[in-house]
């Protein structure tokens, strides 16, 4: 069943969608509209609990662009809004492709939870498990974590035009990686946005969850 997007109102939208998109006015409104359904339908599943963050990462828009968001969902207010690093097989400046295979170096799409910290070689990174079966479910196995690098940042998109890219990780500039996971580690969900039509028509967290919740 394909679903249908009705980004001309805000009726079917969670009720803080209005309250954060005054506060994020350049967000995209179905990357908002989106995350805030899945983060919706996670907590009726029982993934999580009430989180006090939400982050959004809009992959429709290209690397040399600001584009993730952090959310105090409690205070209705935008804690970081920062550059953030695609896979190198997703795509170059603008992501055109992604994956949950392993061994793909592409991003994943859909509804993430933070989990524990460890530090690696890129310092301190952010486990996340894919809550999405057949989009990025593999997350875990496949090492998908937010950390940081160096070649995220203003200065490389001045000399080289674009960002660096990962192994699918989604990576910020190391000044903000150590602030945006302390904030956000420990079960806040992270929602990563494309208009792929296979995952907005298959996702388990887009379509209409209390159905679904009913027959299973």
């Amino acid at each position: 069943m394909m679903l249908l997007l009705t980004t001309g109102s805000s009726k079917a939208a969670d009720p803080s969608f209005e309250s954060l998109l005054r506060v994020a006015p350049s967000i995209d409104r179905t990357a908002l509209k989106l995350a805030l359904r899945a983060n919706s339908c996670a907590q009726k599943r029982g993934y999580y609990r009430q989180p006090q963050t939400l982050t959004v990462i809009d992959y429709s828009r290209p690397s040399t662009e600001p584009r993730l968001w952090v959310f105090d969902l409690r205070r209705g207010r935008v804690l970081f809004h920062e550059l953030v690093a695609h896979g190198r097989e997703t795509g170059f400046i603008q992501p055109v492709s992604f994956s949950n295979r392993p061994g793909s170096n592409q991003s994943s799409l859909g509804l993430f939870m933070t989990l524990d910290t460890y530090r690696g070689g890129h310092g301190v990174s952010l486990r996340l498990r894919g809550l999405e079966p057949g989009f990025n479910d593999r997350a875990y196995d496949r090492k998908i974590v937010i950390h940081g690098a160096a070649y995220v940042n203003a200065a490389h998109i001045e000399r080289f035009g674009h960002l660096g890219r990962s192994l699918g990780c989604p990576v910020l500039s190391p000044r903000a990686a150590q602030r945006v996971i302390n904030t956000i580690e420990g079960g806040d969900p992270v929602f990563a946005y494309y208009p792929d039509p296979q995952w907005l028509s298959s996702s388990r967290l887009l379509d209409d969850c209390d159905q679904r919740i009913a027959r299973n």
